[in-house]
């Protein structure tokens, strides 16, 4: 279970605007909005799972939490640490504690450099004991993943695609990390390599005491994986909760829209579809008021004029909407 006294991981009103550039001058004509003020707390020995169309900024947001890209705006905050102000040492060492697993195996690993360079290439970097100590503790980690030990001589070409993702999580775990963005790890393999690589991070969060940020398209995938889950659209969080009352009971309307495109497992019965009108905005032009008032099928006047804050519904459950901007009770019944 979650530390819930103290976040691992904290944002605050975090932006991430990419510049679009045009012209002779190459000058700045438009920002594409891909992070546009998110405020997020993630605990300690927790999996937050983190859900949203293609495009809504999932990726942008775990990237810029683990610093590999400079916030517009905003600030994140790692054990109480401001990245934006860390020293050159403690940005080193924050390093060691922040790593990720990539989407593509395919194109995350260098075909070049064999398994053992690829996995012990973090001690390197971080100039960590001696070339026995380094050797030895990558034949550790891929018994860990379950790599064999003969593989370790061998090339990314020579791997299915689930054990060129082992390969991947076998290279985040060398420096023993404290939190790891998963961004969409198991979307580019097949269904029963999907369960293995998750029942493997589990075991390793176990192990390890490891702090999840899961990134996914797949809903039941996340609501196998994730202790809480944070759905996000045109840049904004507009809904956080337990896993529990997100799949049970959804409150902002976006989310409704989502979870009712999940397939059922069960023959013959249906699922009543909620079926949005019209086209995502662009993150480069996004409506005014409420990013999702140009779909939402309960629209109202002040959502298209002004910004819903994210409010505690009931206890654990926030919503980014006016309905439930009123009294809570109230707000409840109409959601029911």
């Amino acid at each position: 279970m979650p530390d819930m006294e103290r976040a691992l991981v904290r944002c605050n009103d975090l932006k991430m605007y990419y510049p679009l550039k045009g012209g002779v001058f190459s000058r700045v004509l438009n920002h594409v909005r891909a992070v546009d003020g998110v405020d997020l707390s993630i605990y300690k020995g927790e999996t937050l799972g983190l859900v949203g169309e293609s495009g809504c900024g999932k990726s942008s947001l775990g990237r810029v939490i683990l610093n590999l890209e400079s916030p517009s705006a905003g600030e994140v905050f790692f054990r109480d640490i401001r990245l934006s102000e860390a020293s050159r040492q403690q940005q080193i060492e924050l390093r060691r504690q922040m790593q990720i697993v990539f989407q593509d195996p395919y194109s995350s690993l260098n075909p070049r450099k064999t398994v053992e360079t690829i996995i012990g290439e973090p001690f390197l970097i971080h100039n960590l004991g001696t070339r026995q100590e380094k050797l030895r503790k990558v034949r550790l980690v891929m018994d860990q993943v379950g790599l064999p030990q003969n593989f370790i001589n061998r090339y990314p070409h020579e791997f299915s695609g689930g054990q060129r993702q082992r390969v991947g999580i076998a290279r985040a775990l060398m420096l023993e990390p404290a939190f790891i963005v998963c961004d969409e790890p198991v979307s580019a393999l097949d269904v029963s390599v999907q369960a293995q690589v998750l029942n493997l991070l589990a075991d390793l969060q176990d192990e390890y005491d490891l702090t999840y940020l899961f990134v996914s398209h797949d809903l039941s995938v996340v609501e196998h994986f994730s202790d809480r889950v944070a759905v996000m659209y045109l840049g904004r969080l507009v809904e956080l909760a337990p896993r529990e009352l997100i799949y049970g009971k959804p409150l902002h309307p976006y989310t409704q829209a989502l979870l009712s495109a999940c397939p059922i497992p069960i023959p013959r019965r249906d699922r009543h579809r909620i079926i949005l009108q019209g086209d995502v905005p662009s993150p480069i032009n996004p409506p005014r008021g409420c990013h999702f008032s140009t779909r939402c099928p309960q629209v109202m006047p002040v959502c298209r004029e002004e910004v819903p804050a994210m409010k505690e519904a009931v206890q654990g459950h926030f919503v980014r909407c006016f309905l439930y901007s009123a009294d809570k009770s109230e707000s409840a019944g109409k959601a029911a």
